[in-house]
């Protein structure tokens, strides 16, 4: 897989000079106002990064949401809902009570949001501003977390945070075609602070060094790191999850998601033993027949059960299959400073007094 993705990024070098060069021309007529930017009655925290592929903005998201919830803020999430099947100009995934729309049709990712994070609203749309304009009007939301936001310029942030996964980081530092970055380097200077995500024994050299750039490069820009913290495994029946008294040993693992070397690492890191492993690609639509193929390979390799991500699980749930199936739960782990500077960098919920 990483073969064929380096030859396409070399096939596409030639391209990446005319994409660098339309990504800063969109950036400077947003800049000039010849694009209209939207600002909104409350603020709005951006989660987005400069890399294609997965930073870890899931876990983030819910993390903010949740320590925001913990202020006395009604906060809102809104995604871009990618995969999904609900193309409505608003699509209410959930709105704090209730979740309304299955994986398929919101997309694996709000979906998962949403069943995880009770009492906040989630929201997707084809046009990210109208889905925002009703979580504040019709949920009373006080404050609004962008998903993937750090491209949409339409909307004025007032915390613009960029992701980089700590093992990955900037890539082979070229913008698309030829390499992984979605803009120039130089649109880094739109930020208002960059968070390094999946922080572990591996990596933690070159997350360092990373960071001094980071800091020399933009010198009024904090620099905070995290790392993924698995939760206990869960036995899933149906939509039904359970922690089961003991885990049968070996387990297939397979996963839909951008780097899924990372998440066998992680199982290998945790003590699972693997009987082996199929990665699919990312944001992966499952049918039955995925789920039989694994189960024939899996019965073949001596395995006991699956085990899967979060993000996978929510697909893959309802289908029949010969063994039992486990998810594990992830969890970011942002050092304190990260939350102390959300809550420098917010004004104090409506009602409160300073």
């Amino acid at each position: 897989m990483k073969l064929s993705r380096d030859l396409l990024f070399a096939a596409g070098r030639p391209f990446s000079p005319v994409y660098s060069w339309l990504m800063l021309a969109r950036q400077e007529l947003y800049r000039k106002g010849f694009f209209k930017q939207h600002r909104l009655p409350v603020p709005v925290i951006s989660v987005g990064n400069l890399t294609m592929g997965g930073t870890g903005k899931t876990p983030t998201v819910a993390f903010i949401a949740t320590f925001l919830q913990s202020l006395g803020y009604h906060p809102a999430i809104i995604s871009r809902g990618y995969g999904g099947r609900a193309k409505e100009v608003v699509n209410l995934i959930s709105d704090a009570e209730k979740v309304f729309l299955d994986a398929r049709d919101a997309g694996d990712e709000p979906f998962m949001l949403a069943r995880n994070l009770p009492g906040i609203p989630v929201l997707t749309g084809t046009k990210r501003l109208y889905p925002c304009f009703y979580a504040l009007e019709k949920l009373h939301c006080d404050i609004l977390i962008l998903d993937d936001g750090f491209q949409h310029l339409s909307l004025i942030r007032d915390i613009d945070l960029v992701l980089f996964n700590a093992t990955s980081l900037a890539g082979n530092s070229r913008v698309f075609p030829g390499g992984e970055l979605r803009e120039p380097a130089s649109a880094l200077r739109r930020s208002t602070a960059f968070l390094l995500t999946g922080v572990n024994t591996h990596n933690q050299e070159r997350a360092a060094r990373f960071t001094e750039l980071l800091q020399e490069r933009f010198p009024q820009k904090p620099v905070f790191s995290s790392r993924i913290a698995i939760g206990p495994l869960f036995e899933c029946s149906g939509i039904a999850q359970k922690v089961p008294d003991t885990a049968p040993s070996p387990l297939h693992a397979f996963c839909g998601i951008a780097h899924p070397e990372r998440f066998c690492a992680t199982l290998e890191g945790a003590g699972f033993k693997l009987s082996g492993f199929t990665a699919f690609s990312d944001h992966w639509p499952y049918t039955q027949n995925d789920m039989d193929s694994l189960s024939r390979n899996a019965e073949i390799n001596g395995a006991k059960g699956f085990v899967t991500t979060e993000k996978d699980l929510v697909k893959v749930e309802t289908f029949t299959r010969s063994l039992p199936l486990f998810s594990v739960k992830t969890q970011l782990n942002p050092e304190e400073s990260f939350s102390a500077f959300l809550k420098k960098n917010l004004p104090l919920p409506s009602g409160q007094i300073p």
